[in-house]
């Protein structure tokens, strides 16, 4: 008890501690005040297509370079995500506007871009590359207005203006290349409230750019390194030749706007969207739906179950009900242990590492902690919580493969270990060698690889032994019944129970409820979008664990009443139903909302989509076999066997 009470002093202490560092932000996050004329930093951090799916880096085309490059030390998800955050030579001081300004430091000799150069340039504006930058870690977005035909316009002009990532790296003008060498930035502040001895201080809340393509003759540039822009009407846009090389001037402006957006909400304009009603329409939906047919399943199921019960349990004529119905006379083998128990287990053990490394990501980043504003977090948070997960994972794997008569712990437990990862590790790093071909950022790079390998073998491997042992020692589930001697032979099976009409009955239910959600989520990987609605995400995780629970006892309660046994491996699959549903989704997605026509984004596209496809069906299958479980166990326990 003592020790306990240490614990918890220890544990307070710590949580004070945090507290008093920060009591609003989390860690990492706190905001910068600036003074007038303090220098904020401009860096970039990489480029992207949602056409090719290579991130680049900020200085693998030829832009104006500072006199010394520094990359920011980057944590393990912005590695995996291909950002390399990288100084760059724009000189921004808070509050200081600047109207026309020339990048490189010489602005009577032009930049020369070498044919190789102009060729690269080109190619990038045609797979239709955005450049991403950030000011305070704020990323850049270009405004994009709509005026709709509502009366009024003037009040609804606020309505209209959504944002896009970053800026367009040019455009295309029937065969001719276009390259925005123009930035104008627009940075807005909020002023913040101080005493009256004191100086202003100042929080960058937005930042904005209006791209432009100059041609190098309009751009008239002097000694001091200020040009002067012309007028909007009369100017040329800078063309990229890809045949030959190209002259041409990187310019940028610097506007300042106070604002009364205050530091925290700063995050919102990037984050609104213009379907959040959509978005609780298909939740409510879903909701409604899933809650609708689980009474009616709950209904039935608990109706037929109490009238089978109360007929097995009559003392007299056991004759008649033993000759008309199912689910008892598989007693004696219901219980009886698959094949492979295993790998069964060891499949279901990682089904649990994934199951509680979801809950818990989805869950902190409902409490707003994964939000965008701390890069990379989500992904670095969920590969960690995976490795330590690997305690549970294998505690329940001992346990399930204890009960399933299994003996060589060390096997299984090893199995658990290496089996799931093992393939998800195989298919990264073929699809790595492929993005390294192309030189993309987005490869992972060899000392990051090693890294994440030791995390496999040093961390997730020895708990998952750690958990496997306490597992494997536990005492195995209880069955309430005995397994016979000779296994019972099995009728002939009507069509509609074959696994794969099972497989394709179960998965709508849970699939159907998380559709929608699955389109943002989509839309947030393929299209650099951000994803940060976790609280649907939450409820949605909530709904398919409900549906992937129900469905699966009603299809194993049809499984036991056509006299069929054999429901271990089946229940594992056909609960996992719903990732076929995801596969032909995706696949659907890739057709209609993509344009990717390449090859190697299309096998990146398809390869990930597997590893997804892979992880779900482990996590529904997992969640559907414990329920089947519990529900099997209970409906035997409840049954008066002689």
């Amino acid at each position: 008890f003592s020790f306990l009470q240490g614990r918890l002093r220890y544990v307070l202490g710590l949580l004070l501690l945090l507290h008093g560092t920060n009591s609003f932000y989390v860690p990492g996050v706190a905001p910068i005040n600036f003074h007038r004329n303090d220098p904020v930093e401009i860096k970039a951090v990489k480029l992207t297509s949602s056409r090719t799916q290579l991130p680049y880096e900020y200085y693998s085309l030829p832009f104006c370079q500072p006199s010394k490059i520094t990359y920011k030390a980057e944590n393990l998800g912005e590695v995996l995500r291909g950002d390399r955050i990288v100084n760059t030579p724009f000189q921004v001081s808070m509050d200081v506007e600047k109207k026309c300004e020339v990048l490189c430091n010489f602005p009577n000799k032009p930049v020369t871009l070498t044919v190789e150069q102009s060729k690269l340039i080109a190619e990038r504006i045609r797979e239709d590359y955005y450049v991403h930058l950030i000011a305070d870690n704020l990323p850049v977005a270009t405004r994009l207005e709509f005026y709709s035909n509502r009366e009024e316009e003037e009040k609804k002009k606020e309505k209209d203006v959504q944002f896009e990532h970053g800026y367009r790296l040019g455009f295309m003008d029937g065969n001719k290349f276009y390259l925005h060498n123009h930035l104008s930035f627009i940075l807005y502040y909020h002023r913040e409230d101080v005493e009256e001895s004191q100086e202003h201080t100042y929080r960058v809340v937005r930042f904005e750019v209006i791209p432009q393509s100059i041609k190098l003759e309009d751009l008239k540039a002097d000694e001091k390194s200020t040009c002067t822009l012309p007028e909007a009407t009369g100017s040329a846009p800078q063309e990229i030749d890809p045949t030959k090389e190209n002259q041409l001037l990187f310019t940028y402006s610097v506007h300042w706007e106070e604002s009364a957006i205050k530091w925290a909400s700063r995050w919102d304009t990037y984050l609104t969207m213009s379907d959040v009603q959509i978005h609780w329409f298909s939740i409510i939906n879903s909701v409604v739906v899933v809650f609708f047919l689980s009474g009616i399943l709950s209904m039935i199921i608990i109706r037929t179950l109490r009238k089978d019960i109360a007929n097995y349990n009559k003392e007299d004529d056991i004759e008649d009900t033993m000759e008309e119905s199912g689910w008892k006379l598989v007693h004696g083998d219901v219980f009886r242990p698959p094949q492979y128990p295993m790998i069964l287990s060891s499949l279901l053990g990682s089904g649990i590492q994934l199951f509680c490394m979801i809950l818990i990501v989805i869950f902190v980043a409902m409490l707003g902690m994964l939000s965008p504003s701390s890069r990379g977090a989500l992904m670095t948070t969920a590969c960690f919580l995976f490795m330590f997960m690997g305690v549970f994972g294998g505690f329940f794997a001992g346990r399930l493969y204890r009960t399933l008569k299994g003996h060589r712990w060390k096997k299984g437990a090893f199995c658990t270990a290496t089996l799931y990862p093992g393939v998800v590790f195989g298919i990264c790093f073929v699809l790595n060698c492929f993005i390294w071909g192309k030189h993309s950022s987005g490869a992972v790079p060899f000392p990051t690889m090693v890294a994440l390998l030791c995390m496999w073998f040093g961390i997730s491997l020895p708990l998952v032994y750690l958990g496997y042992y306490f597992g494997f020692r536990k005492q195995p589930y209880d069955n309430p019944v005995r397994t016979n001697q000779i296994p019972r032979q099995i009728p002939e099976q009507r069509w509609y129970m074959n696994k794969f009409v099972g497989i394709l009955m179960a998965g709508i239910l849970p699939f159907g409820a998380m559709f929608i959600e699955l389109f943002f989520i989509f839309s947030a990987i393929w299209e650099n979008q951000f994803y940060y609605l976790f609280g649907f995400l939450f409820l949605v995780f909530i709904i398919l664990v409900v549906s992937c629970s129900q469905i699966s006892i009603v299809m194993v309660y049809f499984q036991l009443c056509a006299e069929d046994y054999r429901w271990w491996w089946r229940t594992f699959l056909v609960s996992g139903g719903s990732a076929f549903y995801v596969l032909i989704y995706a696949v659907f997605y890739f057709v209609n909302k993509l344009d990717i026509v390449e090859f190697i984004p299309s096998l990146l596209y398809f390869g990930y989509t597997a590893l997804m496809v892979l992880s779900f069906w482990l996590l529904t299958g997992t969640i559907g076999f414990y329920a089947a479980y519990m529900f099997v166990r209970k409906i035997y326990a409840a049954v008066k066997i002689d």
